[in-house]
């Protein structure tokens, strides 16, 4: 039997055909979320007033949570570019049903890891230095460039989307406005994947050129090092199946059906097929890294790796746990079909990633280069993690308003009136 609903005091603003909670109980849910929201701005006033020192970063450790933590939403974020060039420039009209949230996903993911780096950077106030100053020897002027430009053209694709919120459609100029940018999408979708392969390459690259820390340092494909091309085929191998984690997560919040299970195997397929793309490439790396890059640097397998903070089991836990086993189940029908396993493959996949990106971030800089050197540990302290709740506040705060007030789910209403 059909549910009997009354009506929010701000039904009027909702997409057509769907229902929402209450205005009371989304704002308790905003509520919520803001008191994380509170405590990571309460954070950001402090390192912005007292510097970096009021976090646990220290000479040896410039890179930490912040950047494991960019380097991580970013990969996850991948979704959106990948998915769009799906859709838009190889065509795959099923994708037109998740679209919209990947779209928000990688908005929130690119816009947060900007936000986290105007902590990062130490001194805000000269953050322009690295646009007018530019270091052309740097791949992080490329990532710089890129990351910018390319969350323009997220904010791009997310305007239709805004415009056409029920009553701002029905202003002639907005509708027009959302209209025309829909014809143009596969042209933003285009540069938007042209830019996020560069930057998401140049982060890679960035790592394997340094020729004096053997734990990330790689040989090379013409000017790009190994981990130029690992990092974009890692990020599309977790970035489909992050959005749809989200798609779920949403689900089981709001109580409906967004997106077809047929559009989350389609994902789940599509991440498996990169993520044993990436697989071969990463056994390979890591096979010439032990028997080429390690010799040559004077060092043995085992002395990369220390205690448990460090240890191995973060490169197996990487490899097979979070690699080859949602690699499998991805890949088989039988298994990819059986929600909880595909749930399952699609946290450890994203789990894999955030590993990846954490020990190139830290680990690289822990492990000792001269003889004199010993292994250093790193505990990020309460700034670094409350820097971290804003992002997941503020991505909440979005990702909520966009469910209620936008047409963000095109088979919404199909899937729910079948369910009643």
């Amino acid at each position: 039997m059909e549910k009997n609903y009354s009506l929010p005091a701000d039904h009027d603003l909702f997409p057509e055909g769907v229902q929402r909670c209450s205005l009371m109980k989304f704002m308790g849910w905003l509520g919520f979320v803001g008191i994380f929201a509170l405590w990571g701005l309460y954070a950001a006033f402090r390192v912005l007033s007292n510097g970096l020192g009021e976090t646990a970063m220290d000479d040896y450790f410039g890179f930490g949570l912040w950047i494991t933590f960019d380097l991580a939403v970013i990969a996850l974020g991948a979704g959106a570019f990948f998915t769009g060039l799906l859709r838009y420039i190889l065509n795959i009209d099923p994708l037109k049903n998740i679209i919209n949230l990947t779209v928000i996903v990688g908005f929130i993911c690119y816009s947060g890891a900007m936000l986290i780096l105007v902590l990062d950077i130490g001194q805000p106030i000269r953050a322009w230095f690295g646009y007018w100053h530019a270091n052309v020897h740097s791949m992080l002027t490329e990532v710089i460039f890129c990351i910018t430009c390319y969350c323009i053209v997220l904010i791009i694709e997310y305007i239709p989307l805004i415009f056409e919120q029920k009553q701002l459609n029905r202003i002639p100029l907005l509708r027009h406005i959302a209209h025309n940018l829909h014809v143009m999408m596969p042209l933003f979708a285009g540069i938007g994947a042209f830019l996020s392969t560069f930057h998401q390459g140049s982060l890679g690259g960035m790592y394997g050129v340094l020729f004096a820390r053997p734990y990330v340092y790689r040989e090379g494909f013409f000017v790009w090092p190994w981990t130029f091309f690992l990092f974009v085929i890692s990020a599309v191998a977790s970035g489909p199946v992050f959005t749809v984690l989200i798609a779920t997560i949403m689900e089981k919040f709001g109580g409906k059906k967004l997106v077809s299970w047929e559009i989350k195997s389609l994902m789940g397929k599509i991440a498996g097929a990169m993520l044993f793309v990436y697989l071969i490439f990463k056994f390979a790396d890591t096979y010439a890294w032990i028997n080429n890059v390690l010799p040559a640097a004077g060092l043995t397998f085992d002395q990369n790796f220390y205690s448990t903070i460090y240890g191995q089991w973060l490169l197996w836990t990487e490899l097979g746990l979070c690699g080859v086993i949602p690699c499998i189940i991805l890949l088989t029908p039988s298994l990819r079909n059986t929600p909880s396993l595909f749930y399952t493959a699609a946290v450890l996949d994203c789990i894999g990633i955030t590993i990846n990106r954490y020990v190139f971030t830290v680990q690289a800089l822990a492990m000792p280069v001269m003889p004199f050197d010993s292994w250093e540990t790193y505990n990020p302290n309460w700034a670094e993690w409350g820097a971290c709740a804003l992002i997941l506040a503020y991505g909440a705060i979005v990702l909520s308003l966009s469910y209620r007030y936008l047409p963000v789910f095109p088979q919404e209403r199909k899937l729910n009136a079948t369910k009643a």
